[in-house]
């Protein structure tokens, strides 16, 4: 069986709440498969920006939109205890209803970074705390009885009572990861991967491989597993205006991102053909003049080697196209610059049904 190709929005939780109901409102109306709603994190207030509760974001969005289906990406257990996290996936369970949630679960390592790694994180590592926390919100959200000790983790509840009001589906679960050991950990316990901002097709090739190699060590079929990508968007009549929007989105994660994910954003950059010197002067024009200063900084050479979904509705098939044949099934378009609910719908009208005809 062949999965389905979709195509997403995904944006952070920096922006006034009623911005990004309409922003998701209209990826609804233009037919969008999934609004994905990253958690910001408080750095964002130097440009001007508040770090916003996702969770409680979608809980409303989910309310105020109909069919586009709505995802966690991500939310992180250094933040949120996995029994909380299974408490807010019900609330999503019951706005959106069954087919419409999708659970993204990420160390975030720019947040631990923010918070001083997090409770846990001076004492197991990441892959423990993604581990247990996976199993403790399956096993919470199954409805069964939980008793679970683990090195980072304790979780206890009582079984639900058969009569109990609540979901009893389980929503797919997805973990965001950068680096190979939470790359296979996706691929042997979850529904799939999804990546980071700035993922080029040969990221996603590689990140597929390493994905499915987890899947096979635990015996399962790696090629039913959903690869998500993060990927730079906008879309115009003008090719040049366009590309604008997404030079302005590469500049923001190249200044901040990669450099804050450091070791594990080494293969990132190499699939890239990125090197930190070419980094470091938009990160240097960031601190000191903000997101339009950095963008500024960003040459056509550079923002090409970032690979964009960006330009003309032809272009951006084509660069869809290439991300498909790299292994990628759920694009996870940022979608930023000039009149971003305009884009939606010029996706809507000359992009989507390109994919949905298939």
């Amino acid at each position: 069986m062949t999965l389905p190709f979709k195509i997403g929005v995904l944006q952070l939780s920096m922006e006034p709440l009623h911005e990004t109901v309409h922003m998701a409102q209209a990826c609804d109306a233009a037919g969008f498969d999934v609004f994905w709603l990253a958690e910001a994190y408080p750095w964002w207030r130097k440009h001007s920006m508040e770090a916003r509760s996702s969770t409680a974001a979608t809980a409303i969005i989910a309310r105020e939109t109909r069919n586009i289906a709505i995802g966690w990406g991500i939310i992180s257990p250094y933040t949120r205890h996995p029994v909380q996290i299974a408490m807010e996936a019900r609330i999503l369970q019951e706005a959106a209803g069954e087919g419409r949630f999708l659970l993204g679960l990420g160390a975030s390592k720019i947040f631990m970074k923010e918070i001083g790694e997090g409770e846990k994180g001076r004492e197991v590592g990441p892959a423990t705390v993604m581990r247990e926390s996976i199993e403790i919100i399956k096993a919470m959200l199954s409805g069964n009885e939980v008793k679970y000790e683990g090195k980072a983790f304790q979780a206890f509840a009582p079984a639900l009572k058969p009569d109990a009001h609540v979901p009893r589906w389980q929503p797919p679960l997805y973990i965001g990861a950068t680096g190979p050991v939470l790359q296979r950990l996706a691929g042997a316990m979850t529904q799939g991967l999804l990546t980071a901002s700035i993922t080029t097709p040969k990221f996603a090739a590689y990140s597929r491989g390493i994905m499915e190699e987890g899947a096979k060590k635990a015996g399962r079929d790696g090629a039913q597993l959903d690869l998500g990508c993060v990927v730079v968007g906008s879309v115009g009549e003008d090719p040049k205006t366009a590309r604008e929007g997404a030079r302005e989105m590469a500049a923001m994660y190249l200044a901040n991102k990669v450099q804050n994910i450091k070791s594990s954003a080494d293969k990132l950059l190499e699939c890239a053909g990125l090197t930190m010197e070419e980094i470091q002067p938009i990160a240097g024009a960031m601190e000191k003049g903000g997101r339009k200063a950095a963008a500024r900084a960003v040459s056509d050479t550079i923002l090409d080697k970032v690979c964009p979904v960006a330009g003309s509705p032809k272009q951006c098939i084509e660069k869809l196209e290439e991300y498909r044949a790299a292994g990628c099934t759920q694009m996870m378009l940022e979608l930023w610059g000039d009149h971003r609910l305009q884009q939606a719908r010029l996706f809507g009208e000359k992009v989507l049904p390109h994919f949905h005809k298939k």
